[in-house]
């Protein structure tokens, strides 16, 4: 059955009064620096894309929007816009756009995003009906772009300048081809930046337009302190006026836009109270679950002090922190079924705690609802901090989980 697409209040500006939205902030890192971003957590009086008051997994975004939608009946989207860049952190939003669509059919899904990775995920996208993407496009010239943007990352390597410019319109422009070839709305954002951009964003609209971007919205710069571009100041309403109106004479004009944090709930420009704050802070802690257990991955009971990998059994307790169970690990050398598997003896456990995991095995396991948390410490004290929502001590040593699994030599398949 077709989306009513018509429901997104960033599209639709008769939907804004009518329908709300939720960010789900699953992804925080970022793979462009541009020169007017700085992003924060945790700071519940600005409101701005970059700005939310806690991160959450996969799983725990699945909660927060099942306890979001019962308060909100209104609710029509779910969005990814952050606080990094959604496909910076390419795993944590496809598996949160993974759970969402399997949770709620009807519910409209967008990202907003730089554009530089989204194109291989393009297909997938399209197929889990993501209906609305938002690329930020400041410049279609690099030589205004090389202006704006400070780095960028592909892959391992990072650039600068006039190439990274480069590369990034090439990618963000194949981007707007790829995804309206799949039938996705498309929405470009263009930062105005007093002496930047400022006289370029028509030739944005223009460009963007002959690709078949649907609309294009013109947000004026908002000066954030500490930036490169923090003391520039805001472009005066009149002439964001009038560069709206030059862009209109190539594709439709948004002009409600409220600058979304990265963790937004409700109508446009409503602003996040404590109740939503706190239930943000529960599900991003684990106390929203309503599953009843912890497991733990020790070699003595005692403390948190083995790799998933090296587990041949998982502790398990209750809320009391009482050791209510013990349970033996699928045998290694299963690839991925192994990971399946150990999801399903954990499937009554809000997180597993372990010293080290590999991409694969968190993937797996956060599809399936089970939280992997690396800590260090005692188990009591880990155990407890997950049921009262404390921040959890990280562990001191890293595991790199490109070779050998160091418990067993089998890695992680």
């Amino acid at each position: 059955m077709p989306l009513d697409r018509t429901r997104h209040p960033c599209f639709d500006a008769d939907a804004r009064h009518q329908f709300g939205r939720v960010h789900l902030p699953v992804a925080p890192a970022c793979n462009v620096q541009c020169n007017f971003c700085d992003r924060k957590y945790d700071c519940l009086n600005e409101s701005r894309p970059g700005v939310t008051s806690d991160l959450l997994s996969p799983p725990q975004a699945l909660a927060y929007y099942q306890r979001i939608k019962a308060k909100i009946p209104d609710l029509a989207v779910v969005g990814i816009a952050g606080p990094g860049d959604p496909f910076a952190n390419a795993d944590a939003t496809m598996a949160t756009l993974r759970l969402i669509r399997r949770e709620d059919p009807n519910v409209l899904l967008c990202v907003a995003t730089n554009g530089l990775n989204v194109g291989p995920y393009a297909e997938e996208l399209a197929a889990l009906q993501v209906s609305h993407v938002t690329i930020t496009i400041n410049a279609v010239d690099p030589e205004i772009g090389q202006k704006i943007y400070a780095w960028m990352r592909v892959g391992t390597r990072v650039m600068r300048g006039i190439e990274a410019a480069r590369v990034l319109l090439a990618r963000q422009l194949e981007a707007i081809r790829t995804l309206k070839a799949a039938g996705v709305t498309v929405k470009v954002n263009t930062i105005m930046i007093p002496g930047v951009n400022d006289t370029h964003v028509a030739e944005v609209a223009r460009t963007v337009s002959a690709l078949g971007a649907d609309v294009l919205n013109c947000i004026p710069l908002l000066p954030v302190a500490g930036t490169p571009f923090g003391d520039l100041g805001s472009p005066p309403p009149a002439q964001v006026a009038e560069v709206r109106r030059e862009a209109s004479q190539y594709i439709s004009q948004m002009s409600h836009c409220t600058r979304c944090r990265a963790d937004a709930v409700g109508k446009l420009g409503e602003a996040v109270n404590q109740e939503i704050v706190a239930l943000l802070h529960d599900c991003a802690t684990g106390r929203a679950s309503d599953r009843p257990y912890v497991a733990a991955a020790s070699l003595e009971g005692l403390l948190v002090n083995l790799h998933l990998g090296e587990a041949d059994e998982f502790l398990i307790f209750g809320s009391d922190g009482r050791h209510v169970d013990t349970r033996t690990a699928p045998r290694a050398g299963l690839g991925a079924h192994r990971w399946e598997a150990l999801a399903d003896v954990l499937n009554d456990c809000r997180a597993v705690l372990v010293s080290g995991v590999g991409d694969t095995p968190r993937k797996v396991l956060e599809q399936a609802g089970v939280s992997v948390l690396t800590v260090e410490g005692l188990v009591s004290d880990a155990v407890d901090a997950v049921f009262q929502g404390r921040p959890l001590p990280a562990p001191r040593r890293s595991y790199r989980c490109e070779g050998a699994c160091p418990g067993t030599g089998n890695g992680c398949g």
